[in-house]
């Protein structure tokens, strides 16, 4: 390691002491279901987080979840629910700001068989959220409390969101997330490195999740199927079509994940759902869907004389890598090698609330968790010894935003708008 400071030297210290019961805490947590429906398992969690962020923030508070509704089984809209988020906050005055996030839901169901952790291999913990993001919101509580203790960011404000929703489109702490952002010029998000060995994302795609319910008309298959209207040949139709929009809008993906319907052989289906992803490399490319989605649709009911209800929308909008992340992406790669660690970087089709959090015009590196791998399978594992070291890096890149060194960073690049200031 070169180039620390006595300070910075004491915040990895105080750090690597930490690195035994930061290892048993994520057990522990991980251990505690949490999937995005379970929200008994969420408010255990919740109350988990809220008692390690007390000693270390000003206010920690409870935020309820925004009313998000979906499609039922006939197309109306009927609630869907989600857990209530955390908002902790840290100098409430401070105009100069940093947002960390993480999630404390994950992909697994209280009645999914993967539920308690083990070891692998001397440091390497296979567990339920134990990389994505347990670890994270571990490190970053970590981070918070080393700086805290040492008494040197005391002018840069920061808040936590904590969410309950993040793995189902942070649906219903998306407003949270949005206003909090707005307070703030940069971003930090602990979800878990792209690779094993720490890799950072850089670029995002965009992501939009859809539901469509189509009603047709019913009739007998034999006597009069020229009565009928198809929903499920309607259903299809809409699929290939909503596919080919990959051929027209340049780096646009579509993934047709599900379609339901019908029933005997002899009626003609008169209800059919069907469900898509689709994630626009950028956002002209995200309006090109927005728009020809509709259009598709209006054309479907007309020629196959059906109803056609929609839910979702573009949910994670594009995230890209211009200057100004660039600069803070090279603050972390340079205090990655102080600290000894090699740091890179890499687009990722994968989104997180980073995307949301970029869109409000904060410059934002969302993949400062743990390092691990093969997250939302029962093969998910975290690297124990990462825990400190991505606690280090975090607590040190944001001890060096507040002494101006990501201004200094930004002064350097040709093309930014200049430095971050409140």
């Amino acid at each position: 390691m070169t180039g620390l400071s006595a300070t910075e030297t004491g915040i990895l210290e105080r750090i690597k002491q930490r690195q035994a019961d930061m290892a048993a805490q994520v057990v522990d947590w991980a251990q505690v279901n949490s999937g995005s429906r379970n929200l008994d398992g969420l408010e255990r969690m919740r109350s988990l987080i809220a008692a390690r962020l007390h000693p270390v923030a000003d206010t920690v508070e409870t935020v309820p979840p925004e009313d998000v509704t979906t499609l039922d089984e006939a197309g109306n809209p009927t609630p869907l629910l989600h857990g209530s988020n955390l908002l902790a906050r840290k100098r409430i005055a401070a105009t100069r700001r940093i947002i960390l996030t993480g999630h404390m839901d994950t992909v697994f169901p209280a009645d999914h068989a993967f539920q308690s952790c083990q070891l692998t291999e001397p440091d390497r913990l296979n567990g339920p959220g134990t990389a994505d993001m347990k670890g994270g919101l571990i490190v970053m509580i970590e981070a918070l409390s080393a700086l805290e203790a040492a008494g040197v960011i005391p002018d840069l404000g920061w808040d936590v969101v904590v969410n309950a929703d993040e793995e189902v489109s942070s649906l219903g702490s998306a407003r949270l997330l949005r206003e909090t952002a707005r307070r703030c010029q940069i971003g930090m998000t602990f979800e878990p490195s792209v690779t094993v060995n720490g890799t950072l994302a850089s670029a995002r795609r965009g992501s939009g999740n859809f539901l469509a319910v189509l009603t047709g008309r019913t009739a007998h298959a034999g006597r009069n199927p020229e009565d009928g209207r198809n929903a499920v040949i309607a259903a299809a139709d809409l699929a290939l079509r909503l596919d080919g929009l990959k051929q027209t809008i340049k780096g646009l993906s579509v993934n047709v994940a599900r379609m339901t319907g019908g029933g005997a052989n002899n009626v003609v289906p008169d209800r059919a759902r069907l469900s898509w992803n689709m994630r626009p490399v950028d956002h002209e490319g995200q309006h090109s869907a927005e728009e020809a989605i509709p259009a598709i649709i209006a054309d479907i009911q007309s020629r196959h004389e059906v109803d056609v209800a929609l839910s979702g929308s573009f949910a994670r909008p594009p995230k890209p890598f211009d200057a100004r992340h660039q600069a803070l992406f090279g603050l972390v790669r340079e205090t990655g090698a102080d600290l000894g660690q090699t740091i890179d970087w890499q687009p990722s089709g994968g989104v997180c609330d980073g995307n949301n959090i970029a869109a409000e015009n904060v410059v934002v590196v969302d993949t400062m968790g743990v390092r691990g791998g093969a997250i939302h399978t029962e093969q998910e594992f975290m690297i124990l010894s990462s825990m400190s070291e991505r606690a280090a890096l975090a607590a040190i890149t944001i001890l060096r935003i507040a002494q101006g060194r990501l201004d200094d960073a930004l002064a350097r690049q040709p093309d930014s708008a200049g430095a971050i200031h409140a």
